[in-house]
């Protein structure tokens, strides 16, 4: 998957409705960032469960892409720590791979407001689910002897 495919899967998801938008993609760092606008509890000020959904969106991003086509990955742990409140503008998130093993995967998520300000703090465990090869059988199997 690539960032060109991203807006087809996310279509009608919860990441569409909070306006996500991908920037990067790749198992070792995927970028993305998602409107203030919208996305605000009562008095105006972006919602920390929308930097929840920012980085687990990203840190599971991730994890599908390591995991490669026919895997799939899903969080299993999320811990933020909110540092500062943004009225206006974008919330941009970098996840970054602190390691990637056979059955889980885990990602630091940093948020940043539009003058760079980090904004929230997140580390994101994902389940890691590797496709498995289909045993051949019939006419496509090889001989044993």
């Amino acid at each position: 998957m690539d960032t060109t495919q991203w807006p087809k899967l996310s279509a009608g998801g919860l990441d569409a409705k909070m306006g996500l938008e991908l920037l990067e993609l790749s198992a070792d760092l995927t970028r993305g960032r998602m409107p203030v606008a919208g996305n605000t509890q009562p008095f105006g000020l972006w919602h920390g469960g929308a930097s929840c959904v920012l980085a687990e969106s990203l840190a599971s991003l991730a994890a599908y892409v390591a995991v490669g086509e026919g895997g799939a990955a899903f969080g299993v742990d999320l811990n933020a720590t909110h540092h500062a409140p943004v009225q206006s503008g974008w919330v941009t998130g970098e996840a970054r791979a602190l390691r990637i093993g056979g059955t889980l995967g885990t990602w630091e998520v940093i948020l940043t407001d539009d003058a760079g300000q980090r904004v929230c703090t997140a580390r994101v465990t994902c389940a890691l689910r590797r496709a498995r090869p289909r045993p051949q059988t019939g006419a496509d199997a090889s001989p044993t002897h």
